[in-house]
């Protein structure tokens, strides 16, 4: 096993102000210790609710979110430990941001419509240096036709495209800099379902071409099954399971990703869904146990006064459950 990047303990806490003196109050714990390894070559996801904190957790690895604890370390180098209050100076991060790249949700907002295509995909190539000025626009073309554009199209501006073409262009804009690792915050919920297809085989193309890795994040657990090596699973900032993707849609463990799943549509009207769950009774998070217990049809005594560890229950399987790890 090659470890690309590793991720312990992350944690990212918003404080809660109130009164006239502005004090704090209490924090919204967005991420609140989250661990886990991505192997080089693979695609590993992360899955769960609006607001589970999963894009929030891919865009702290990259520095781009500041951390409130933790520590992340890529390719060996160390990028942050919140902790110790160690991090890159700006100008190793700038250097590291190369082999780091991001696809972001909505194409539509994350380019700036006052570039053209070309000057979109060539400010990585020029900031970096990757190439001389001569062969930037080159560059430019070859990304381009990689990505299923047309090179007649570099001059253009953000909208006159489509949905799905905004989209390749912000692929070309990452894979323009030779990245090794990027995070795929849902990179095909903007888009139409007939578009979603074409993005995510153009997607695994390109990991196979450039030997890339990727975090995916995403809701759509019928694209996750299919496209991720390894899954987590996240419920209010926290990791309640992990595994190989086959084995958490074969065997799920922990109820909230039986829930989950349950809420897969079927093919066929007349086939049964695979797993059932408890249903939402109270959207606060509880102050003691298990933040599930609320909505768990499984909740005991001790899920409302002790916190579960993620602890092993198969070969590469963990949960964070006392009704699933006896």
């Amino acid at each position: 096993m090659t470890e690309l990047i590793t991720i312990k303990d992350l944690k990212v806490h918003y404080p809660i102000r109130s009164g006239f003196f502005n004090r704090v109050t209490d924090h919204v714990y967005a991420v609140d210790g989250v661990d886990f390894i991505i192997e080089k070559g693979k695609t590993y996801g992360l899955v769960g609710e609006s607001g589970s904190g999963k894009s929030t957790a891919g865009k702290t690895m990259l520095n781009l979110i500041k951390p409130s604890g933790g520590r992340v370390i890529f390719e060996g180098k160390q990028i942050f430990d919140a902790d110790k209050g160690e991090y890159l100076d700006s100008g190793s991060m700038t250097a590291l941001r190369q082999k780091m790249q991001i696809i972001f949700q909505d194409p539509s907002s994350s380019l700036n419509p006052k570039q053209n295509v070309e000057q979109i995909i060539s400010a990585g190539i020029i900031k970096h240096r990757l190439c001389s000025g001569s062969q930037v626009r080159e560059r430019c073309i070859e990304i381009m036709e990689k990505c299923g554009l047309d090179k007649r199209q570099m001059m253009r501006y953000p909208h006159e495209f489509s949905g799905g073409q905004k989209q390749r262009i912000g692929i070309a804009r990452a894979l323009a800099v030779e990245p090794s690792f990027i995070v795929c915050d849902e990179p095909t919920a903007a888009l139409d379902m007939s578009i979603q297809s074409q993005i995510l085989n153009l997607m695994l193309d390109l990991k196979e071409q450039y030997g890339l890795t990727y975090l995916f994040i995403s809701h759509n657990l019928g694209v996750v099954e299919h496209f991720c090596d390894e899954l987590a699973v996240m419920y209010r900032g926290k990791i309640v399971e992990q595994g190989k993707t086959a084995d958490l849609f074969s065997s799920p463990v922990h109820p909230y990703t039986q829930l989950l799943l349950s809420s897969v549509p079927v093919s066929h009207p007349d086939e049964p869904r695979r797993h059932t769950g408890g249903q939402p009774q109270d959207e606060s998070i509880p102050k003691h146990g298990c933040r599930f217990a609320p909505r768990c049809p499984y909740r005991e005594k001790r899920c409302t006064e002790q916190e579960p560890l993620l602890l092993p229950c198969g070969e590469g399987h963990t949960a964070a459950c006392f009704h699933a790890v006896k």
